[in-house]
């Protein structure tokens, strides 16, 4: 029988990501030990001055005794100099690697409405290049040569080393209590405002409604109880950092005293010079000064810890998309195959068992009475809803396997919600890409906005936030219509087109949709408006998350009809669903 050596998990992609860096922090601990060794220099100075020159009264000792400590002192500042600089290199070229990964990453798990970790990534990273950047992180290189500082104490004298070690073992038994006492406050502080600046931002986000219907002091108030409940647990986390600051002085002043008094004593009988008793309190300052450097930032070591914790996870739930494979523009051929939606902390399925085929060339209205499903089928459809079981595919190739930078500009999708973004009208129709002038055109020519577009005192060059005065509700659905019809996609998804439509609109896009069909793409509209029905050339009927009926429109509607027909009294509720 065989034993299998165990298997070294593998590196995370953030430990990579650090680890190429590896050289750069080689170079930082080669200056630290130049650094530190020169670091002796004040307490050999010392003895030379106290029991060479004092003693032998020579100016000329003296001259390049002082000339020596200040080349070393100066070499030691260089050493001190390039090992922040590299530094903060190293840290820029870190953010520079990893921000594009980070803001991808933030945004897959944006896709997700119960995944909060997107919402304080790239601060995250922000928190972890300053600490690696920072002071905090010396302490880090500098806590090897306490030892080092220790044993040249042991060889002054052995009682002035044990008692060097004696203050070490306080002093690291301090962080460790800070350690213990401060994590778990910390993290509950971080919890709470990341709660609080999430419900802000949502309020924010709806201040026309809140201000309208007079929300704000209920709203103010709500914030107020959350805002209180940050402030009290500051206040706790700042008295244990207080406290631990505290105890940390305290007994760097003991050391400091104790040290001077023990060689006071020594020097009394004789044992070690009065040169040496100054230097020894100098050099055990500098040899404890690492641990107390430690204690003084172990805060900022433990957000960045738990940064870098928070980094870790964000990029392994949403790892990098593979680049391997590309593919050829998509003809559009849609196909679900027992497709199953469902959200985290709900108990049914929001979607059971969906099976439905969309053509090229073919227009699919799906339509249903509120919360059958219809605007989770268009997620679905676009691979945006985070949890689906099923097959999605999209010639015959799962969506999941197409590169999504690759598969958007062929794909049009117009969500319930619209959502216009800081820039101008075109970059907006553009999809906030470099815009092509006769493409934004042609989108804005199909929903009928071209010559009100014109009318605007820059045209397409109008800002989204000088437009939104001068923008109706159906004209900022017709913009974001565009984006969606932006670079003739092979596969459309309309959620509720004609929500916010008038006359006007409504018919801008039934040219739209019939221009669509022509052009051999594939069209899905979800809506309770029957406009639509006129271009559709299926029809779709949900209820409860299932497909109550399907197939051509004038199929479907006949079999409707005969429903009706059937059950003239049924109620309203027990009644197929109709267009």
């Amino acid at each position: 029988m065989t034993s299998q050596a165990p298997t070294t998990p593998p590196a995370s992609e953030l430990r990579q990501t650090l680890w190429a860096f590896r050289r750069e922090f080689y170079a930082v601990g080669w200056f630290s030990l130049v650094a530190n060794v020169l670091m002796l220099t004040p307490t050999l100075y010392m003895l030379q001055i106290y029991d060479r020159v004092l003693v032998g009264r020579s100016e000329l000792t003296l001259l390049a005794v002082s000339v020596l400590a200040l080349v070393l002192l100066g070499i030691m500042a260089v050493a001190e100099w390039m090992r922040s600089r590299v530094l903060v290199r190293a840290g820029m070229r870190i953010d520079d690697v990893l921000s594009r990964r980070v803001f991808q990453a933030s945004f897959d798990a944006s896709l997700s409405p119960l995944d909060r970790t997107q919402t304080r990534a790239l601060a995250d990273l922000t928190e972890l290049r300053q600490f690696i950047t920072g002071n905090g992180i010396f302490a880090f290189f500098d806590l090897p040569w306490v030892p080092i500082y220790i044993g040249v104490l042991f060889l002054m004298h052995p009682w002035l080393g044990v008692l060097a070690v004696m203050f070490a073992i306080v002093q690291g038994g301090l962080a460790w209590w800070g350690h213990h006492r401060a994590l778990s406050p910390t993290q509950a502080l971080q919890r709470l405002q990341a709660d609080e600046n999430r419900f802000l931002q949502a309020k924010l986000r709806n201040a026309e409604v809140v201000q309208a219907m007079g929300m704000l002091p209920g709203l103010k108030q709500r914030w107020q109880q959350r805002h209180e409940e940050v402030l009290d647990q500051h206040a706790r986390v700042q008295a244990r950092a207080h406290q631990v600051t505290a105890w940390s002085k305290f007994i760097r002043y003991c050391q400091q005293s104790f040290m001077l008094g023990a060689g006071a004593l020594l020097a009394i009988d004789g044992q070690i010079t009065p040169g040496a008793m100054i230097a020894a309190n100098v050099l055990a300052s500098r040899a404890l000064a690492p641990i107390d450097l430690l204690v003084g930032t172990w805060k900022a070591f433990l957000s960045a810890r738990g940064a870098y914790q928070r980094l870790e996870q964000l990029l392994q739930r949403y790892p990098a998309a593979s680049q391997a494979l590309r593919r050829l523009a998509p003809q559009g051929q849609l196909e679900l195959r027992a497709v199953v939606a469902t959200a985290a902390g709900r108990q049914q399925p929001i979607l059971h068992g969906i099976d439905l085929q969309c053509a090229p060339g073919t227009v699919t209205v799906v339509m249903g009475p509120s919360g059958s499903g219809k605007s989770t089928l268009a997620r679905v459809m676009v691979g945006i809803w985070p949890a689906e079981h099923g097959q999605i595919l999209l010639d015959n190739a799962p969506l999941h396997h197409w590169d999504r930078d690759e598969l958007g500009p062929h794909i049009g999708y117009l969500p319930q919600d619209i959502e216009l973004f800081d820039g101008t009208i075109a970059q907006n129709i553009a999809r906030m890409a470099e815009p092509d002038a006769a493409a934004v055109v042609a989108a804005a020519r199909r929903t009928g906005l071209h010559e009100t577009i014109l009318r605007f005192p820059k045209g397409y060059d109008t800002p989204m936030g000088e437009a939104g005065g001068l923008l109706s509700g159906g004209q900022r659905q017709r913009i974001a219509l565009a984006r969606a019809l932006y670079g003739d996609p092979r596969l459309v998804v309309l959620d509720e087109p004609n929500a916010n439509l008038d006359e006007v609109g409504e018919a801008a896009l039934q040219r739209a949709l019939q221009e669509l069909k022509a052009n051999g793409r594939t069209v899905v509209v979800v809506s309770h408006r029957p406009g639509v029905l006129a271009a559709a050339d299926r029809v779709v009927l949900m209820r409860d998350g299932r497909i109550e009926r399907q197939g051509p429109r004038d199929e479907v509607l006949a079999q409707l009809a005969i429903a009706r027909q059937a059950a003239p009294a049924a109620p309203l509720a027990a009644r197929p669903a109709t267009a």
